[in-house]
Order: structure tokens, then C-alpha cells, then sequence
């Protein structure tokens, strides 16, 4: 049950909450949007409340949006719902309402393109800031529950006949102060050691129920930077033993950490990206949607905090690859409702199908492609290639 519970959940959640930003964006600037449905496809239950019908449909995954616009027939493609409001008619019929739960007619101020360009756009944006928010909202959340991750200071191994082995550090200490000032994470103590070549330290390291003070004195060694230049720092000989602890932390370091950690994600989708176009990156290593769903099986057995991480990672995964300027996707989308105000005139149909069209199958081949590359790990995967 597990293998499609997750998926369902990690898609499901991150695709509807994009399309709940839209929603209500509309609603907020007086676009008729006719329907809101959890799952894609024709609704299997739903129930009006105003002028809205609220569905489930028959595909479990995301949702959608059905608003009034004169171009809403591709997007609904995309989005699952092929119905148009001229072509439906609405089972929730009322003589008194509007297309499609109704004969009457939708009135001019209540279309998406008879809105000022501030509120177009804030429509379109606000599915990626609702992405944003849930990744925000996810992280803080974790690092409140989980506590901030870190690497505790205990010896995995001494290295004979190097400093810590002459001082007589032993595998299992704990060090828990250098020079006096406590330590909790394994990074303190390299920031401290490093800057303490051919100078003497004392460590005291938890050993059983002791605790033991112990002296020892960094060797000076020359490393290269990743900016290629060369620093001289300390080294004692030791390795970290592998594993991580949870430091409980208050409401705002668990708002501070989780906004980081939003961002730091932001920005390596947007390196990754970058590396796409420069080649660095092959195109063969990105993954699609059967990859999601392993991803978020794997989370899912993990625990809770892996699922929660996955669901914040893909979030804003989803805000930043929507803002790329690519027709359809809402960053294309923008770059449209700019071009016709600086135009002072609707573009030509012309350009706009073609517009459509090429997003389409840009889209599509990206699709494809990526199932492409899921299904070739799997098999890859079951026969040993």
C-alpha cells in the first residue's frame, strides 16, 4: 500500500497546493473560476458551494483550477480538466448561474484577461508562492520536530603515530572541550584545530564514565582551497566516527534554519539548471515522475522526516522550474501578459497558438524524455545493466 500512498501523497500534496494559490489569487481578483478539483480528469463527486464547484476526480494526483479565459482550453489539457465552461454542462444545472452551471453568460469584468496586468500576474505567481510557503512551512516544521542536524565529536580511528595517537586519543572518545570552551558537534572541533598548528591544545574527551584531559599538539600541514589557493592548517590524526544527532532548538532558529535550508534548495535547482545549459549536467540524470514515486516510497520507509524533506525539496523544485520562461508553464505564461501590455494590444492569434504549441512540445518532449530515462534505471535496475 505503501508504493502508492506515498506517491499520492508527495505529488498530490505539492501539485494541489500550486493550484489552491491560483484559486485563490482568482478569487480574490474576481475571475470566475467555475471549478476546484482535488485529482485531475472528470470529477467522480463534487458539490457546489456558490459559484464554484468543489470535485474529486477520478486521477489522485495534484489538482486544478478551471477559471474563465479566453485561452483556458490548452491549459486545461496540461492540467486535466479537458472541459471548457462553452461544452460542459454542469451537473449542479441552475437557470440562474453562469456557464457552465448555467445558461447565462459570463460577464465581461469576470474574465481573466479583463484584469489589470498587476492582477494577472498575481494570479499566475501565486501558485509558485504557495509552493514556496509549503516548502518554508515543511522545513520549519522539520527542524522544529526533528531538532537541527549535526555531526556529534566522537573519534571513529586514530592514525598511528600522528599527534592524537602520541596524546592518547582513543577510538569512542567524546571530546566535549577544547581549551576550556565546550564543544557539541564534530565541525567545532576542526575550526579549532585547524587554526591551532604547532600550538598546544587540551582536549577533554568523555571516555566510559570518565572524563580525561589530554594534551596534544596540531601538525602544521599545507592544503590546497577549492579556490586553488594554499593555506597551512592544523591536523592531529583522527577521523569522525558517521552518524548524526539532533540538537533541539528554539521557535526562531527552527524559523531561521528552515528558511535557510528553503533557499539553500532554491539555489542548488537553479545551479543544477545552469549546469544543464552549459553541459555540465548531462540531461540523462534527470528524472520524472515514475522516479518521484521511488523517491517517495524510499522517503516513506525512511520515516516521516525524509517524507516531509522530499515534499519541501519538490515544493520548490516545482516553484522554481515553473517561473523558467517556457510557454504554458506560468514564468512563459508571464512573459505573455508583459508582452501584449507593453504591446498595448492583444498579440496576434497567430503568434499565440504557435506560442502554445511550442510549449506543448517542449513539454511533452521533456515528459518523455525523463519517463524515458525513469524506465531505463528500472530495467536497468531488474536485469543488472
Amino acid at each position: 500500500m505503501l508504493s502508492w500512498l506515498a506517491p499520492l501523497l508527495v505529488l498530490g500534496l505539492v501539485v494541489f497546493v500550486h493550484e489552491l494559490g491560483h484559486f485563490l489569487a482568482a478569487k480574490w481578483a474576481g475571475v470566475y473560476a467555475p471549478r476546484f478539483s482535488l485529482g485531475w480528469g472528470a470529477p467522480l463527486w463534487s458539490v457546489r458551494r456558490g459559484e464554484t464547484e468543489y470535485a474529486l476526480s477520478w486521477l489522485p494526483i495534484g489538482g486544478y483550477v478551471r477559471m474563465a479565459s479566453r485561452e483556458d482550453e490548452m491549459a486545461a489539457v496540461l492540467e486535466g480538466g479537458t472541459e471548457s465552461p462553452e461544452a460542459e454542462r454542469s451537473r449542479h444545472w441552475d437557470e440562474r448561474s453562469m456557464i457552465p452551471h448555467g445558461p447565462l453568460p459570463i460577464p465581461a469584468d469576470r474574465w481573466f484577461e479583463s484584469k489589470s496586468l498587476v492582477q494577472r500576474l498575481v494570479i499566475l505567481l501565486a501558485g509558485v508562492t504557495m509552493n514556496v510557503v509549503l516548502a518554508v512551512a515543511v522545513s520549519i516544521g522539520v527542524v522544529a520536530t526533528y531538532g537541527q542536524p549535526l555531526v556529534p565529536p566522537v573519534v571513529d580511528s586514530v592514525v598511528v603515530g600522528k599527534p592524537a595517537a602520541a596524546a592518547g586519543v582513543r577510538a569512542g572518545d567524546r571530546v566535549v572541550a577544547i581549551d576550556g570552551t565546550a564543544v557539541t558537534r564534530w565541525e567545532e572541533v576542526v575550526s579549532v584545530i585547524s587554526d591551532a598548528a604547532g600550538r598546544a591544545v587540551t582536549l577533554r574527551v568523555a571516555r566510559g564514565a570518565d572524563t580525561v584531559p589530554l594534551t596534544v599538539t596540531p601538525a602544521a600541514e599545507s592544503v590546497t582551497g577549492p579556490d586553488g589557493a594554499t593555506a597551512v592548517v592544523g591536523r592531529i590524526g583522527v577521523a569522525v566516527r558517521q552518524g548524526v544527532e539532533r540538537e533541539p532548538v528554539d521557535a526562531a532558529t527552527a524559523v531561521r534554519l528552515g528558511w535557510r535550508a528553503t533557499w539553500g534548495m532554491a539555489g542548488n535547482v537553479v545551479q543544477v539548471l545552469g549546469r544543464l545549459v552549459t553541459g555540465d549536467v548531462s540531461v540523462n540524470q534527470l528524472g520524472g515522475p515514475l522516479e518521484i514515486a521511488r523517491s517517495s516510497v524510499a522517503a516513506a520507509q525512511s520515516g516521516a522526516e525524509t517524507l516531509w524533506s522530499l515534499i519541501a525539496f519538490l515544493s520548490i523544485n516545482l516553484a522554481v522550474l515553473n517561473l523558467l520562461p517556457i510557454p504554458l508553464l506560468d514564468g512563459g505564461q508571464i512573459l505573455l501578459q508583459i508582452a501584449e501590455t507593453a504591446y498595448r494590444r492583444p498579440l496576434p492569434l497567430v503568434v499565440k497558438e504557435w506560442y502554445a504549441r511550442i510549449g506543448l512540445a517542449a513539454i511533452g518532449t521533456l515528459f518523455l524524455f525523463v519517463t524515458f530515462n525513469d524506465l531505463k534505471r528500472m530495467l536497468g535496475g531488474f536485469f543488472g545493466w
